[in-house]
């Protein structure tokens, strides 16, 4: 039996931190996954940065009330959850995702969690598991489930390569570059066919 497990950001909604980025007119907070591998290191340099800009984590939460669903991810969802069973497993954190995921129909989301002070900063994140993705991959494949995996960074290789069937997702070039392995899909209808040519 067929088991789908999907990364958040850049496949269903667009990068949090891009758009707080946008809005609060900081570009180094561009800087994602895409471009750190080492995503305990991307952290610490956000909230050293969010710390020194005086943005604390309301500020944060304002520019996700405005973010919305990519146009036509949830009627691939939809269409997904109709298909197989899934889970969206993300290295977002619950005081982000969830009116993000209230937009998505609540689909089930594993992630992790930040620790605020008493000023509102964000002063730690703790992660459910290292390298939770694969992990979680590896749990499905324990309960005999072949998995589908879908991602469009480099801290989603490893969940894509555990996985029997990894598919990139308009991943960056510099991705693509590195895991010639994974089929690529460039938008919704591609990778709607690669899954439907799995199941």
């Amino acid at each position: 039996m067929n088991f789908l497990c999907s990364d958040l950001e850049g496949v269903f909604i667009p990068e949090v931190w891009i758009n707080v980025a946008e809005k609060t007119g900081i570009p180094e907070l561009r800087k994602t996954t895409r471009d750190e591998p080492d995503y305990g290191k991307l952290m610490r340099f956000r909230m050293a940065l969010l710390r020194e800009k005086g943005l604390k984590l309301k500020d944060i939460q304002d520019v996700i009330a405005t973010i919305r669903p990519l146009d036509g991810a949830l009627k691939l969802l939809e269409w997904i959850k109709q298909q197989v069973p899934m889970v969206i497993v993300s290295d977002t954190f619950i005081q982000f995702a969830d009116p993000l995921i209230a937009q998505l129909n609540r689909p089930t989301l594993f992630c992790n969690e930040l620790v605020i002070d008493g000023e509102g900063f964000i002063s730690d994140f703790l992660l459910r598991q290292h390298d939770q993705k694969r992990k979680v991959v590896q749990a499905l494949q324990n309960l005999n489930y072949t998995v589908i995996a879908i991602g469009d960074s480099y801290n989603d290789t490893s969940m894509l390569a555990q996985a029997e069937y990894g598919i990139l997702f308009r991943p960056p070039e510099n991705v693509i570059r590195d895991f010639p392995q994974f089929p690529v899909a460039k938008d919704y209808e591609g990778l709607r066919e690669i899954i439907q040519s799995i199941l």
